[in-house]
């Protein structure tokens, strides 16, 4: 049976990827609007302006599922305060909105889902992190930690509500990948750092299907970890993609260079890491497709 699903965050890479999916197995997807949005098809789309604290809430009246993406990307620029606050009002605020929104609903809706993140652990080097582990006290981990307690008014109302705490996701349309594989294919890669930061990762096709597995299956509630069964060290995955590509991957960024740089956003993003489990998400049914970081790269350079 087909379902109406309202989505947050469409236009980005994950959520045009999952709309195209959503819509080949029949579903309908109404995306969120900004008033600066450039959506074309504004008629089947669902006004709301985050920061003015409003929505068009009779359109999401008998929606059943909502899904949010939205959010400032975490590595585009440096952390000053003023783009903290950024980063947390982009998520926190339009979370908030839509919790509390579809908390006063006459027909809620089944499940809301919303993005978070795996950096939630904070950098743990060895220790293996499951959804039960306490959130970290770092920048990223209080980020993500506010962004699924704004999610609580929708709990509190009896929706289900899946926290998607999501790893370093693998695609060529953009995200970390995009950004490093110009200097790879040039043969100018290689660790970042000493290399032993671990990167739990998920390729993209997985990660779709893996949000559509948390909406479909009812015994999933809280946070789950969406990322492979295989995380790797990122010195790992310097030679795995150089010898996907065929380059050398013996070039290190180093440590105190990308401190310079980067700041605070490079300590913890390019030299903290965290590795996970995801076994909440193995054990309700789902089976990926590319779990081995290999099979995963070689499938996207391929294509």
């Amino acid at each position: 049976m087909s379902k109406t699903i309202a989505m947050g965050g469409s236009t980005g890479m994950i959520g045009t990827l999952l709309t195209r999916l959503l819509q080949e197995r029949g579903d309908r997807v109404k995306s969120l609007v900004r008033p600066s949005s450039k959506i074309s098809n504004h008629n089947d789309g669902i006004p709301w302006d985050p920061a003015a604290g409003t929505i068009d809430r009779e359109k999401l009246e008998g929606i059943d599922a909502v899904i949010h993406l939205g959010g400032e990307s975490i590595a585009s620029g440096l952390w000053t305060e003023a783009r903290k606050k950024r980063l947390t009002d982009s998520r926190i605020l339009s979370t908030s909105l839509l919790a509390e929104t579809l908390a006063k609903l006459e027909q809620k809706p089944e499940v809301f889902l919303c993005a978070s993140g795996i950096s939630i652990y904070g950098d743990g080097g060895d220790h293996i992190f499951d959804e039960a582990h306490p959130p970290d006290n770092d920048f990223l981990a209080n980020l993500a930690h506010e962004w699924e307690k704004a999610t609580q008014p929708a709990r509190d109302a009896g929706i289900r509500v899946v926290n998607l705490r999501i790893g370093v996701v693998l695609a060529l349309e953009g995200g970390a990948l995009a950004k490093m594989a110009p200097a790879f294919r040039l043969g100018l890669g290689g660790p970042i750092g000493n290399g032993r930061q671990y990167m739990s990762w998920i390729e993209v096709d997985d990660l779709t299907r893996a949000i559509l597995h948390c909406m479909d299956q009812q015994k999933l509630d809280g946070p789950v970890n969406l990322i492979s069964p295989f995380p790797v060290t990122n010195k790992e995955f310097a030679a795995v993609l150089g010898r996907t590509l065929k380059r050398p991957a013996i070039l290190p960024a180093p440590a105190f260079m990308i401190k310079l740089i980067f700041g605070e956003m490079g300590r913890s993003v390019l030299l903290g890491g965290t590795r996970g489990s995801c076994k909440k998400l193995e054990d309700s049914g789902f089976v990926f497709q590319y779990p081995n970081l290999e099979d995963a790269l070689q499938k996207l350079f391929k294509k």
